[in-house]
């Protein structure tokens, strides 16, 4: 298992091939309440689970980036996903999160997006860091404020109507 970074009560991982057959996407992306806000399919099966894994997922971790596979210390169950991703057509890092209904309302959102906030901009030394949430989507606009993410303005991202927010490193020199 390839740790990426601990908080308190999470460890969030690499995926791996074989997460897919585990069925964690599957479950995680076959809850259209999950999905309410992002405008993307249900899941039909196994097999588009797998489709995610290997086309979207892992080959972000080329780049040191990625989503990562978020557990319960206690139990090690997955309770969904927390990471950085590289968007080239955004010329931009985005921090994301996806976590399952039973981990909802817990700060399990906001502990896993605080620290990789934290891990892109110490370990990473990312400048900047963006993150996105529909415009309805109240809870994900408290976790982006609470971790300390600026508004800056809302616009429409693959067709969904977000608010953005940003927060810079400032321990780097600006250049």
């Amino acid at each position: 298992m390839f740790i990426i970074l601990e908080t308190p009560r999470l460890i969030l991982r690499r995926f791996t091939d074989t997460d897919a057959d585990a069925s964690l996407i599957y479950d995680l992306n076959n809850d259209s309440e999950v999905l309410k806000y992002l405008h993307e399919p249900i899941l039909q099966d196994v097999a588009n689970a797998k489709e995610i894994l290997r086309d979207i997922i892992l080959p972000q971790y080329a780049f040191n980036f990625g989503r990562w596979a978020t557990h319960l210390k206690i139990n090690n169950q997955f309770i969904g996903w927390c990471g950085l991703k590289h968007r080239p057509e955004l010329n931009e890092i985005d921090l994301g999160y996806r976590f399952k209904k039973a981990a909802w309302g817990k700060g399990y959102a906001t502990e896993a997006s605080a620290a990789t906030l934290e891990y892109g901009f110490e370990i990473l030394q990312i400048k900047t860091i963006t993150g996105r949430a529909h415009i309805d989507n109240l809870a994900s606009i408290s976790v982006l404020k609470k971790i300390g993410m600026k508004y800056i303005g809302e616009s429409i991202i693959d067709d969904c109507p977000v608010k953005t927010f940003e927060a810079y490193n400032h321990s780097l020199k600006s250049q």
